[in-house]
């Protein structure tokens, strides 16, 4: 088994109300892709609580292995979400896959 965890930091947006809706957007379409990929064990999305820190959400996912990684990434509807939701909005990017 591998997790998957990708954490995001967001560009800045003109208030915290337009930020807050672009984060539950996100949470959204990324939480509905295990409906749409059949690799996907579990994913899940949670934002970041201390405005101390600088990465905004974090996506946690379980796969059986690093080739299901690979092909959930590269999956249409990841790809959709990836580059159509989180892209135009995406300041940074860090992941780690690690074995369970």
């Amino acid at each position: 088994m591998v997790r998957h965890i990708v954490m995001f930091k967001l560009k800045e947006f003109a208030s915290p109300a337009e930020k807050q809706a672009k984060l539950d957007e996100i949470k959204t379409r990324l939480e509905a892709l295990i409906d749409k990929i059949d690799v996907l064990r579990k994913i899940e999305v949670k934002f970041n609580c201390n405005p101390e820190e600088s990465w905004d959400l974090i996506l946690i996912t379980e796969l059986d292995s690093l080739a299901d990684v690979s092909t959930y990434a590269n999956h249409p509807e990841h790809v959709a979400v990836a580059k159509g939701i989180i892209g135009p909005v995406k300041a940074d990017r860090a992941c780690v896959d690690y074995e369970m």
